[in-house]
Order: C-alpha cells, then structure tokens, then sequence
C-alpha cells in the first residue's frame, strides 16, 4: 500500500492542498529577493578619483579640473581608477594630446567620488569597494552563497530529522534576524559574516517549500505543484527591480527585503507537518488528525477516524514503514546514505551536476544586468517576467516530453545563448538583449524542472537529504558565478565562454538520470534500486 492511496480517499488536490501551495508561495516569493539582491546592494556607479583642492584651480570648472587631473580612455570617458600625479595644464589646450609617459599617471591617492544620480548608496560607495577593492565587491555575494551552501547541508538534514515545518519557520525567524542585522552593519566585515547567516537561514526556505507541499499532493498534481511554487520566484524577482528602483539606499533596502518574511511566519502556522513525513518517523496519530483535517477541508466526509472505525491507516503507515528497508521509527539517514547503492549513487553524482550547471549558469546572467544594453532595472524585471512563460513552457514539456529532456535540453540551450552573445558585436545591442532574454528563460526553464525533477528522484526517506545535497552543489555554483566575472582581466570573454562551457557539459549529464514522468514517489531506498 502507498501513501498515494491514502491521498486519493482524502482528495489529492482539493481546497487543502491549494491552501498549503499558496501559503508557502508567500516566503517563495522573498527568496530572490535576497538571492539577486547583489545586483543592487552592492552596484557600482560610475566614479573617478577625488582631485585635491588647489590654488591654481579657483578659476577652472569641474569639467576642466578633471580633464588636467585625470587620463582618459580611448573611448573619451575618464578612468575610474587613475589620475594624473601633477595636473597637466597644457591639456586645456588641446585635450586630444593625451600623455604617452605613463610614469606620471599614478593609482587614485585621495579616494573616489561617485555619481549618485542613480543609487544614494550602496556598499561600493560605502567602504570603496572598486578598484583594487573590487574583488571584495564581488565577494559579498560569495560569502552569501557560501552561507547558502552550509544551509543547504544543515537544513537538509535537520528537516528530515526534525521535520519539514518546524525547520521552515525556524529559517524564517533566523533569515529576519540576520536580514536587519546585516541592514545595521557599520563595516564590511560585519556586513559579510551577516550576510553569510542570511545565507544560511534563506537557505532553509528554499530547501524545504517545494518537498513540504509536493508531498501533500498527488501524482497527476505534482507538476502543477511545482511549477505553481516556481512562479511565485518571478514574481519576486519583478519585485525586486521595483523595490530596489523605489529604495536607493542601501541599508533601507535591505530592511526592505527582509520584512516580508514576518508575514510568512505568521501565515505558515496554519500549514500543517508533512503527514508523509510523520509516517515514516513512526508519528501515525499526528499524521492521522492531518489528514483528517485535509479530508474534511476537501470535502471528504465518508473519511473519519476514530477507534470504533476500521480505518485502514495505521496499517497503510506500518507497511509504508515496513517498506523502507524496516525502518524503525526515529531512526534517521545521513547524507551518506545517498552514495551507499548503485543506482542512488549514480544518481546523486549526476543530480549535483546538473544542479551546478544550472546554478552557476543562472547567476552569471542574473548578475550581469548591465551587460546586455538595457536599464539595470528593467533588465531585472524583464528577466523576471520572462520566466513566466518560460515555466508555462515547461508545465506542458515535462508532461509530455518527460522531466530527463526537458532538463537537459534546456540547460543546454541556456549555454548556447550565452555562447551566441560572444560572438554578436557590442553595437548590436537590440539582438543582444533578445540573446540574453532567451537565454534567461532557457535558465529559468532549467531551474525550475531541476527542483522538481529532484524532489521526484529521492525516496521519501532520502528526499531532504538528497535536496541538501544538490542544493550544497548548487550554492558552490551560486558561490562561484560572481567570482567568474573577475576572469575578464584575462580575456574580456573569459566569463562567457565559462558559462557557456559548463552549462553545456552539465546538460549532457542530465541524459544520464533516469526518467520519473507519472512514476509514484518512491518511499524506500529499494524503490530507487
């Protein structure tokens, strides 16, 4: 007997089951709040080195100060990061004759001074963080993805062995403290390790909401479910260029973001512990008032439990039980457990693949606004709204071509995209900005099949663990993605041409999984094997 049996006597997907969906949609639309958030947190505006008053100045304007202070780059504009060591009066003469003597052009010595037309502030502005210092800029999102990436490892356990709810508002209460704590940092070192909490508690949220409501639904349902959750991430990211072109100021714009997730603490106590879950911890009357409650919601009224009643439950839960390799209750997996049998072995090594390439494919573009000709604000919210149809998509894809060829087609062609902007010449900014708009639907596409195609992989007494794990390989992505673009010292395409590699190899090895499409969840390990 399977839990799915038990879900067709309740109602698989009834007024319950959307309840629970559009509940955990609330916190799903935070995330990308804060996982792009880099994006405008720390943007760098347009700066040039801070030129000293002096005498000899008092009758020149702004304009001619920075034409005998600071060189120009053979584009007409001024560098950002040098200045002239003595002023060079004859270029008001002739500003063409540019000097060839490099000798006396030194690094910026008295600071930066920034256009502030676009952001008030920002964490660049704050503790100039460009230049030299820009590696740390970049940084910071690392530090955020690494924080990601140890969540990922420490909620998936955790959730598996404390249960899917109790984890979810514990994330949620952490991600608010840490997320005003980061507001209030006075230096970079305190705005790095707040953001590597942050990290770590988001990480939890987005762990767990797909497999909390995915296992309150039944087969037919399981896509909709997914992609349904999946949406409400474009939803965030289109709010997230309109919060962040409404709060240009760095701290309050963290404050801004970060308070969303009071409301989802207080709408998830209506959502109820995963009854799955409660089975095969050997927690059979918590999960029966559960699912007596779904029934009643559903409008099942022939589906009761009391003593006197034959109810078959508590046998469904003892051969579910029985099942998973006699598994006692309490008893708990490790990440280990993913690596033990051939199959799930296999599996797993190819799952974190795929969840890498997709990652670090859909970070380098998301973190790119700028390089596409657009408005870095309309270029988030064109992104975001993009992926909407992208997901409608791949609703009707996976369902009729299968998760295994979605999956890997659309990794795949996310590369392509970012390859063809290679080679498309900078002037031709309106085909580039197509490229680039395709190419973030074909990654969107991507990560939205990968959760769900995850989630369908691992039994139930795996599943957290196997999402940790992937989630773990995905945030090395996530963590990695931003440093990339520091390659472009090297070789101005070096970035690109990385992405593009890595999407593609990683979508060849999503051939190599095997195909769940209308398969039941497995529950055990021997289900797997």
């Amino acid at each position: 007997m399977k839990f799915e049996d038990v879900l067709l006597e309740i109602g698989g997907f009834g007024r319950f089951q959307i309840l629970i969906l559009f509940t955990l949609c609330l916190p799903r639309i935070n995330l990308p709040m804060h996982f792009l958030l880099h994006n405008f947190l720390a943007a760098t505006p347009s700066h040039h080195c801070a030129i000293p008053h002096q005498e000899a100045f008092v009758n020149l304007t702004m304009e001619q100060v920075l034409l005998i202070s600071i060189p120009r780059e053979p584009d007409g504009t001024f560098r950002s990061c040098e200045m002239f060591s003595e002023p060079q009066f004859h270029l008001l003469l002739n500003s063409s004759l540019q000097p060839e003597n490099n000798s006396i052009i030194q690094h910026c010595q008295h600071g930066w001074v920034y256009d502030h037309s676009q952001f008030t502030s920002t964490i660049s502005t704050q503790w100039d963080l460009v230049c030299e210092q820009r590696g740390l800029n970049q940084a910071t999102a690392t530090f955020f993805f690494i924080g990601v990436t140890m969540g990922a490892v420490v909620f998936g356990y955790l959730s598996d062995r404390f249960g899917r709810k109790s984890m979810l508002l514990l994330s949620l209460v952490c991600s608010v403290i840490f997320g005003m704590l980061s507001a209030a940092s006075d230096s970079y070192s305190m705005l790095a390790i707040t953001r590597t909490l942050t990290g770590v508690a988001l990480s939890g949220v987005s762990l767990i909401i797909l497999p909390l409501g995915m296992e309150w639904v039944d087969i037919q349902h399981r896509t909709f479910s997914g992609i349904l959750t999946s949406i409400f991430w474009s939803v965030g990211n289109m709010l997230l260029a309109m919060v962040a072109y409404l709060v240009r100021e760095w701290h309050w714009l963290l404050v801004a973001v970060t308070g969303p997730c009071l409301l989802s603490i207080v709408c998830l106590w209506w959502v109820p512990e995963s009854a799955r879950w409660l089975i095969a911890n050997g927690q059979v009357k918590r999960a029966q008032r559960h699912l007596l409650r779904c029934a009643r919601m559903n409008g099942r009224k022939d589906f009761a439990i009391s003593p006197e009643e034959d109810v078959p439950l508590s046998m469904y839960s003892q051969r579910i039980v029985l099942q998973w390799e006699h598994k006692k209750p309490g008893e708990s997996y490790s990440y280990m457990s993913l690596f033990r049998t051939p199959v799930l072995r296999k599996i797993s090594l190819c799952s974190g693949a795929v969840w890498f390439g997709v990652a670090f494919s859909y970070y380098g573009m998301s973190m790119n606004l700028t390089g596409f000709g657009l408005n870095m604000y309309l270029s988030q919210f064109v992104f975001g709204i993009i992926e909407i149809p992208a997901k409608m998509i791949m609703y009707v894809l996976v369902n009729r071509v299968g998760r295994r060829q979605s999956q890997a087609w659309a990794l795949i062609l996310t590369g392509l995209c970012i390859g063809a902007n290679i080679i498309i010449p900078k002037p031709f900014t309106s085909l580039r900005s197509v490229v680039a708009i395709m190419g973030k639907a074909f990654s969107e596409a991507a990560f939205t099949t990968v959760y769900l195609y995850t989630s369908e992989l691992y039994p139930t007494v795996l599943r957290q663990n196997g999402m940790g794990y992937t989630s773990f390989i995905a945030r090395l992505g996530g963590a990695l993605a931003p440093l990339v673009f520091l390659l472009d010292e090297v070789w101005r395409s070096l970035p690109e041409v990385t992405y593009c590699g890595v999407a593609v190899c990683c979508g060849l090895v999503a051939f190599l999984l095997p195909e769940t499409l209308n398969v039941r969840l497995p529950e055990g390990i021997e289900d797997i094997e």
